[in-house]
């Protein structure tokens, strides 16, 4: 089949959604970041659609200071391809609806030739279906749902974070074996929850453990004194948590204040670091996931916590973390790919992204990583960590105690589920 050779706006006007017609509707915030804009120089746009509220918020405000430094430093030598990267940010709210709208806005509306941002994977996976009917690329920084490259893969969608498989691998078979075989789940009930609990539980019950029971987690719960009653009367020796964001903020303040933190093992499959940030460190029990910690012993990590100090020096988080930095790298390779492709053109862009390999060195992570071409999810190191007990630093709460091989935690069951859509079956333009 033929490659269509369309501009954004000619597909828009054949596909009868050009904004003129008025077909295209958005409630809620938005923000147009003008970096540079010359006469002559039409400038890459870039839509950002990453929380501003609801559960996610500051994971997506540290998300969106990653994606903004590293455009920051494409545009300080000069843009991608002669050209300067501007961006429109639009609150998606948590909210799978306004992330659907939002990518309507950013694509038929802005005509955004990339799409970048999201922590709830519900939000992102809608982001992607309709990024996919128009053959936008987009790149899903921070969900980490195990179907974001599986069932729900897309062609124009790569995810850029460790999924709750790749973490349970990690962490379930040594749990099992220092800790006990009688097991409590407590999960945000969303998608990504539900299929990362569901990933554990598999894991538990291979490795000869059992699931006594499982407490379901509404999004934007506060008092946990229920639930957590119910775990103090099983009395499991591991609590296995999918719970995220300012959820998982009050349950960690609640389990402390009632001691459970040191009572049993607690396994929190992905920690990310906007929601303990500024926590206590008693808060900071158990042994958790991430992909990446600001005292990593490896070149090049002292240098970035300089220039992400240096970048937002007012901010509140002081040090980067995962999130800022799955935003940054993810925004980084996307721009270097199109700087590789000579192109925007997303077809000659999505080849580049399906290829990529990328050394430990320059993933600063302890092991090379790559994207795998049959789900677009990033395969990397994967982290686990501690409380830093008894630390001066205030900022160093993590203790890391181990690493894993891509391949050692490689979620095999993305690859048999992901579906994905030919080249030849997504819309081809250049920006």
């Amino acid at each position: 089949m033929a490659e269509l050779k369309l501009t954004r706006r000619s597909m828009l006007k054949k596909t009868g959604l050009a904004t003129a017609a008025g077909t295209v509707t958005f409630m809620g915030p938005w923000y147009y970041n003008r970096v540079y804009a010359a006469a002559s120089d039409k400038p890459i746009l870039i839509g950002l659609t990453s929380d501003a509220s609801g559960q996610y918020a500051n994971s997506g405000a540290s998300d969106r200071r990653g994606m903004l430094m590293a455009i920051a430093e494409f545009n300080e030598r000069g843009g991608v391809l002669g050209r300067m990267v501007e961006t429109i940010h639009i609150d998606t709210e948590t909210t799978p609806a306004t992330g659907s709208r939002a990518a309507e806005r950013l694509i038929t509306r802005n005509e955004c030739a990339f799409l970048i941002g999201a922590v709830s994977s519900g939000v992102a996976n809608a982001i992607s279906q309709v990024a996919q009917k128009y053959g936008t690329i987009y790149l899903n920084t921070n969900s980490s749902s195990p179907t974001e490259s599986g069932k729900n893969c897309h062609r124009v969608k790569f995810v850029w974070d460790g999924n709750g498989k790749n973490f349970a691998q990690a962490a379930v078979k040594n749990a099992i074996s220092s800790y006990g075989t009688k097991w409590m789940l407590m999960t945000n009930d969303y998608v990504w929850g539900h299929n990362t609990s569901a990933a554990t539980r598999q894991l538990v019950e291979q490795f000869g453990g059992e699931i006594i029971d499982e407490i379901l987690v509404p999004q934007g719960t506060r008092d946990f004194s229920s639930m957590l009653l119910k775990v103090q009367q099983a009395a499991p020796q591991v609590v296995a948590a999918a719970v995220g964001g300012d959820d998982q903020k009050a349950m960690r303040q609640q389990v402390s204040q009632l001691g459970l933190g040191e009572k049993m093992a607690w396994i929190n499959n992905q920690q990310d670091w906007p929601d303990v940030y500024g926590l206590p460190i008693e808060n900071l029990f158990g042994v958790f996931g991430t992909t990446w910690y600001w005292k990593l012993d490896l070149p090049g990590v002292a240098e970035f916590v300089q220039r992400y100090q240096a970048a937002y020096p007012d901010t509140r988080m002081r040090v980067p973390g995962n999130v800022f930095y799955n935003g940054y790298m993810a925004t980084k390779e996307l721009l270097s790919a199109v700087e590789r492709a000579g192109s925007t053109n997303n077809h000659k862009v999505i080849r580049e992204l399906e290829g990529l390999k990328v050394s430990a060195h320059d993933r600063m992570q302890h092991h090379d990583a790559y994207m795998n071409p049959a789900t677009h999810q990033m395969q990397q190191t994967v982290y686990l960590a501690t409380a830093n007990q008894g630390t001066e630093d205030q900022d160093d709460l993590f203790r890391i105690l181990s690493q894993s091989d891509p391949e050692e935690i490689r979620d095999a069951g993305a690859d048999a589920a992901c579906m994905m859509e030919s080249l030849d079956d997504t819309p081809t333009f250049e920006m």
